[in-house]
């Protein structure tokens, strides 16, 4: 059983399962070997081998550059920098940004032990100085290390030049104002802006 147990093991690992969602999720594999555990296995073998992170951007692909950073109808004066690789995939899901990317690879976290250098920051402020970027997108989550980590980036980016803006924070798309906490109440009344009659 040293085989299963390390199995419930490296399962309950992944976000969100613990150690009881680790064993039902074994022994779901374990039940469905030939058409779940074995096409799982090759895939994660092959993923593994293959998927590596882009050198410029730090987005995953098999190629590097990756897909996006060698497309050519990209807007290449524009970098949407991005805490991980999950927030680019969010951004690329609204087809509604056509630049570049930029993975920091996390936030900065004093309790965490992690400071600048174990962020992309200084290959960011590179790239835009060799690429003459016109403008940078600090799409950071709003959270309090979010914050902290678009502030030095945005310090670190003012050598250069660029042009930094930030995403609107504030009311969603279909938001009540009831069901939202003071803090996005707070950004959105602050990041109002004045209606012109049509």
């Amino acid at each position: 059983m040293l085989e299963l147990d390390r199995l419930i093991q490296l399962l309950s690992k992944l976000p969100g399962l613990g150690p009881r969602s680790a064993r039902r999720a074994a022994l779901f594999l374990l039940k469905r070997r030939e058409s779940l555990m074995e096409p799982l296995a090759a895939a994660l073998a092959e993923t593994a081998a293959k998927i590596q992170p882009c050198s410029l951007c730090g987005n995953l692909d098999t190629a590097d550059p990756c897909i996006l950073c060698r497309d050519a109808r990209r807007d290449q004066g524009l970098i949407c920098v991005v805490e991980d690789v999950a927030d680019l995939w969010a951004i690329e899901r609204s087809a509604s940004y056509h630049g570049l990317y930029h993975v920091l690879g996390g936030t900065l976290s004093a309790l965490d032990g992690v400071g600048p250098e174990d962020l992309r920051i200084e290959p960011l402020v590179k790239r835009v100085g060799q690429n003459k970027a016109r403008e940078v997108i600090l799409a950071m989550n709003a959270t309090v290390e979010g914050q902290t980590t678009a502030h030095y980036v945005m310090d670190r980016l003012a050598e250069t030049g660029v042009r930094v803006s930030r995403l609107a924070h504030g009311v969603p798309v279909g938001g009540e104002l009831d069901y939202l906490d003071e803090g996005t109440l707070s950004a959105a009344l602050a990041a109002r802006k004045q209606l012109q009659p049509e």
